[in-house]
């Protein structure tokens, strides 16, 4: 595989897992009593998400190049 056909792979591969399921619309910020805003319920939302979209595109992408 040329270096630009990796990059369209990896690129249609990524936009494909994207795609493939509901994202969150809504990430909620906790507030504790004395008024500090905890981001962490957010960032691991997120984080999860992403690690779900990576790793299915990443399982896509090997499949993919390991079968040319």
């Amino acid at each position: 595989m040329t270096d630009k056909e990796i990059e369209t792979l990896v690129s249609k591969k990524l936009n494909d897992a994207y795609h493939s399921e509901e994202h969150p619309k809504k990430f909620f910020l906790t507030e504790n009593g004395r008024g500090v805003v905890d981001g962490g319920d957010m960032y691991n939302a997120l984080l999860e998400d992403m690690m779900r979209i990576m790793q299915k595109a990443t399982t896509d992408i090997l499949k993919e190049a390991l079968q040319k």
